[in-house]
């Protein structure tokens, strides 16, 4: 999955680096510095969990990075409060480059329904699962048919976890968690098609698949 993120850096206008305050990594850190020093291209480094670390740290890991790496700009920021993100958004947006529309302007996306469909239920894994679940949890839709005399749009998709031990935190005592995973993500389909909607989720351990490179052409990274 890192391989195939580095290799759409060169596509990117500007490079927004994500560092974790509470949890730093130097041999990824310094891996993915040296692909960013091969492709020249503006660098933000935006500082995370400020809210979980003390203050007086801050400064010091600001230096530590400035000296690896020669950032467009370094900002502090917590995602979990929102403190300083319109601050970082004002300065991404000042970088980015002014180009002509691709699309309508009452085009919300060029996205397929069934994508995003099968993001907002990515969304509601990781909100209703917490820490419990990391971020190798991936979502593929199945099928996609919309049963016109009954105006209800049947979907099923599958939740793809590495691990036998993420089934049951995934599914929950009796089923209850995969249940309300489902019903959120529901409602946030129907508000998007505007139809009524029937869905049904699975849950499938597919081993490590986030470090293959096969699995992950197939799903769509």
């Amino acid at each position: 999955m890192v391989d195939a993120a580095l290799s759409t850096m060169g596509d990117a206008d500007i490079i927004l680096l994500v560092g974790d305050l509470a949890n730093s990594d130097p041999e990824s850190e310094s891996i993915l510095i040296k692909n960013m020093e091969k492709i020249k291209k503006p660098v933000i480094l935006a500082l995370n969990k400020t809210d979980a670390v003390s203050k007086s740290i801050i400064p010091g890991e600001i230096n530590r990075w400035s000296v690896a790496y020669n950032f467009e700009t370094i900002v502090p920021v917590s995602a979990k409060s929102g403190d300083r993100i319109e601050e970082l958004l004002c300065v991404m947006e000042k970088l980015l480059p002014e180009g002509p529309p691709f699309y309508p302007e009452d085009m919300l996306t060029d996205l397929p329904e069934r994508f995003i469909a099968a993001e907002m239920i990515r969304e509601r894994v990781f909100r209703l699962t917490g820490q419990e679940i990391p971020y190798a949890t991936t979502v593929t839709v199945e099928s996609f048919e919309e049963k016109k005399r009954k105006g209800v749009v049947k979907i099923d998709a599958v939740i793809h976890i590495e691990r036998d031990s993420q089934k049951g935190i995934i599914i929950g005592r009796s089923g209850s968690k995969l249940k309300q995973i489902g019903e959120e993500a529901r409602k946030e389909i129907e508000k998007l098609l505007g139809k009524r909607v029937f869905l049904q989720l699975f849950v499938k351990v597919d081993k490590d698949w986030s470090k293959d490179d096969k699995t992950l052409k197939k799903f769509g990274y």
